[in-house]
């Protein structure tokens, strides 16, 4: 059973038999989207963990892309009554477009088990453990029977419009040069499957020897890496034309 962000007004905090929860069914696997307090955010879904998974894209309170201005949106979009609609619950919504587009990518959409978002956005929740992530969405049950916790949350990104599965990578830089500048480093991944667009890694002071690590949610799944770009710019212009480098780029893949 699949709940999609599943109604806050009325339902969060309740007894169980008048709400959806993990009782419900054999396996059930949920999708928030929209968790933040009703009042004063208006979020329409619950913020509680009440499946086996529950699952909480980019956070599960605000979600990329329903943060364009309505006219925008109402022109991105199929017609002036969805993108109205659209505008006013994108983020409740959004739910169903993420479990429909998880048919159609099977390896899409990993969910890391994790204690919290903040927590995600470090090294601590990757990569997967030897069990594997569950995947968010209608492949949910590959992971039956696979999860030890009496409920488990997981936290994963999303692409800001369709299509919206990323596939999440850990990157290493170590630098090398003779000084350090400020600037940022950009790095790009090209696979046996596809290449990504350029994803900044580090932005500041870069210092030569000193090694940053950065994670890229790729919205292309690039099988075998075969190629790895760097590139790094400084925000100033400097008269001494400073040269940096990268000594080694290490890429993990989440999955594995």
């Amino acid at each position: 059973l699949s709940g999609l962000d599943p109604a806050q007004p009325y339902f969060q905090d309740t007894p169980i038999e008048v709400r959806l929860d993990k009782t419900d069914a054999e396996f059930v696997d949920i999708i928030h989207t929209d968790s933040a307090p009703t009042i004063p955010y208006l979020g329409f879904g619950m913020a509680t963990a009440i499946g086996h998974l529950d699952f909480y894209p980019n956070g599960g309170k605000q979600m990329p892309g329903c943060g364009k201005n309505p006219v925008s949106q109402i022109v991105d979009l199929d017609g002036i009554w969805e993108g109205t609609r659209d505008f006013v619950a994108c983020n409740h919504l959004r739910s169903y477009k993420y479990y429909s587009d998880s048919i159609i990518y099977p390896d899409g959409f990993l969910g890391y088990s994790c204690a919290s978002y903040d927590v995600f956005e470090t090294e601590s929740c990757f990569p997967c453990p030897r069990e594997g992530c569950p995947n968010m969405g209608h492949f949910a049950d590959k992971f039956k029977g696979k999860f030890t916790n009496s409920f488990m949350k997981l936290y994963l990104n999303t692409g800001e419009a369709k299509d919206f599965a990323l596939w999440r990578y850990k990157v290493t830089v170590t630098l090398s040069g003779k000084s350090k500048v400020k600037g940022y480093v950009n790095i790009a991944l090209y696979g046996s499957d596809g290449n990504t667009r350029q994803h900044q890694i580090v932005k500041g002071t870069l210092q030569p020897d000193n090694t940053y690590i950065g994670f890229i949610d790729a919205e292309v799944n690039v099988g075998t890496v075969t190629k790895v770009k760097f590139l790094w710019n400084n925000n100033l212009l400097n008269p001494t034309f400073p040269k940096l480098g990268a000594a080694t780029v290490t890429v993990q893949s989440g999955e594995n």
